[in-house]
């Protein structure tokens, strides 16, 4: 009866906090001087100190982040769920928090619903339940966020060749870089937006008075994408020496075009032994069923028959 009256005390401990998770992620915050600083450091991909920043700010969420860094290894850990949280095309404030306060959480809801269905159990059992919930909480979240950012990355790729071939025809009508991604930008917002919001995130960053060169290392440590390394090494170096940057697009674009035919026939290549396994476990046994069963049954029906005639 206690353990019980623990269980749904903590689940409706959790299930409040989540609620009011959700508030506060869809309160407007009253401070746009502080907004406009927190979205400048997090466009910019600036790593600044997580307990400072949990400290310095206000809220329940904060409030949660600066205990779980209390903890040995928490601070690392909401770092790097920040930097991949960023790599998933994620950067507000709040979904940040709530990642990281429901990741804990469920982890807690397993590990509390794990002992409850051992309650009275040997202690080995209760043991064993304990780390599976543990290993399960704690991978399960990072396997969804892994999967996010992969998502997010093979998008920005895919966007890559027709974006750079529209920026090297709006390059080559006269207009200048920035303009031109800004151009890009609203055209391809509506086809590709992760890309368009990146390329707009650069040119937000040059107008506030950040570096071209390093607003786009910025957006190589965001994305981690080798392609987008690749065009703003050339972009900078374009910038650096003075050489015709539409030209170079143009043939970048035809490479990135190669790479990506290139890629879908290797998917094609793959497939093949891809189902390979399915058709082993799942087409062949059926396939043996069907052919195989009916000669069978007839050939048993003939035995049958023949030993009946005889023993008469």
């Amino acid at each position: 009866m206690l353990g019980a009256a623990l269980f749904f005390t903590l689940a409706f401990a959790t299930l409040a906090a989540l609620l009011w998770s959700g508030l506060l992620l869809f309160r407007q915050e009253e401070n746009p001087l502080d907004d406009r600083l927190e979205a400048l450091q997090s466009s910019a991909g600036v790593q600044t100190t997580t307990r400072r920043r949990r400290r310095a700010g206000g809220g329940i969420l904060n409030s949660l982040l600066y205990v779980i860094s209390l903890v040995p290894g928490g601070d690392e850990w909401l770092r790097e769920t920040e930097r991949e949280l960023q790599s998933a095309g994620v950067r507000r404030r709040e979904v940040i928090a709530i990642y990281s306060v429901g990741n804990v959480a469920f982890l807690l809801v397993l590990v509390v619903v794990g002992q409850y269905f051992q309650w009275g159990a040997p202690v080995s059992n209760k043991i064993v339940m304990l780390v599976v919930a543990g290993i399960l909480g704690w991978l399960l979240p990072r396997q969804i966020l892994y999967r996010l950012v992969a998502r997010y990355r093979r998008r920005l790729q895919q966007a890559l060749p027709d974006t750079i071939d529209l920026l090297g025809i709006v390059l080559g009508t006269g207009l200048a870089l920035d303009q031109a991604l800004l151009r890009v930008s609203e055209e391809m917002q509506h086809i590709y937006p992760e890309l368009a919001n990146e390329f707009y995130t650069v040119v937000m960053q040059v107008k506030a008075g950040q570096e071209r060169s390093k607003a786009f290392n910025a957006l190589v440590r965001r994305t981690g994408v080798e392609d987008v390394k690749s065009l703003a090494a050339m972009i900078v170096q374009s910038e650096r020496f003075g050489t015709s940057l539409s030209q170079a697009l143009k043939v970048y674009a035809e490479s990135l075009r190669t790479r990506r035919r290139l890629r879908a026939e290797a998917a094609i290549g793959k497939a093949g032994i891809k189902m390979l396994f399915p058709i082993v476990l799942f087409i062949l046994p059926a396939l043996f069923v069907v052919v195989l069963v009916p000669a069978l049954i007839s050939i048993l029906r003939n035995l049958g028959g023949g030993i009946g005639a005889g023993a008469r």
